[in-house]
């Protein structure tokens, strides 16, 4: 049994778990108190706890036990931001470690599985692919960026265009460009940072509307409410209802103009049973 390569994963802990398994096929007397003495570690079910997630990795461990596994130089770069991946405290870090996977993963496969995450992350895709329904929508980088708000730059259009296509969410019926209702996939490890990219780059631009457009062009509603935990699950559902029916009225009629409709319900305070003092 072959160890595998590192540059097939997106989730460390399941690559330590593989190569331990294929490890301990070629050689049945390895142990995982041989790996923590390899990492330098002088707890014997080191291996153990971060596989099954109760350890965290720290950088110093995290050469250690690159070492330990025998990576190159390039192979423990890749590991390092794998972690960095599961680990990082904000968003902006776990970005930046997706670029670092991203620069070398996508060099050594065929496919990153990374196009889902990349319209996610990018707020201007979802608009794209919408104004795609406009009747004297052109598939010309120049033309779509100009009717963006704000205006995005042409090399930004271009690659949007070529990811919408590429996902299969753009297609070309009778020698248009026509957007083809689709799914959008990511990878399960990075698919709450993409969904976290999207909400933060469509807030971004609410923010910017209130000074970009008139009152006329913009409807901004919002109220700071107290009430009952137990009515939190059912204003979700109001909420999820009410985005079906305005889904339901943007489908009723030939597409004119992209919109982006925000509904947001978030806490403003502790819970009293959180705080009894």
């Amino acid at each position: 049994m072959s160890e595998p390569s590192i540059f097939e994963y997106l989730d460390y802990r399941a690559y330590l778990r593989d190569w331990y398994r294929a490890r301990k096929a070629r050689d049945p007397r390895f142990s995982r108190r041989q790996f923590a003495r390899r990492a330098g570690r002088s707890s014997p079910g080191f291996l153990t706890e971060v596989m099954d997630g109760n350890r965290q990795l720290t950088p110093p461990t995290v050469q250690a036990v690159a070492q330990a596994l025998d990576l190159s130089r390039t192979e423990s770069e890749f590991f390092a931001a794998l972690v960095d991946l599961q680990q990082a405290s904000d968003t902006p870090a776990r970005n930046h470690a997706w670029d670092r996977l991203s620069a070398t993963r996508s060099a050594r496969t065929k496919t990153l599985d990374g196009s889902g995450f990349e319209y996610l992350s990018n707020w201007w895709y979802p608009v794209v692919r919408e104004l795609a329904h406009r009747a004297d929508f052109r598939a010309d980088p120049a033309w779509v960026a100009r009717r963006v708000r704000p205006t995005i730059t042409e090399a930004q259009a271009r690659r949007a265009l070529e990811c919408l296509q590429a996902l299969g969410l753009l297609e070309e019926v009778d020698g248009r460009i026509r957007p083809v209702d689709a799914v959008v996939t990511t990878p399960h490890e990075v698919e709450g940072l993409a969904v976290h990219n999207y909400h933060l780059g469509m807030l971004d631009r609410a923010r910017e509307a209130i000074d970009r457009f008139e009152p006329g062009e913009r409807h901004l509603v919002a109220a700071t409410i107290s009430v009952p935990t137990a009515l939190v699950p059912r204003l979700k559902q109001e909420i999820n209802a009410l985005q079906e029916r305005i889904l339901a009225l943007a489908s009723e009629e030939p597409a004119e103009q992209v919109l982006q409709i925000e509904l947001l319900m978030f806490p403003l305070s502790d819970r009293a049973e959180e705080n009894p003092s």
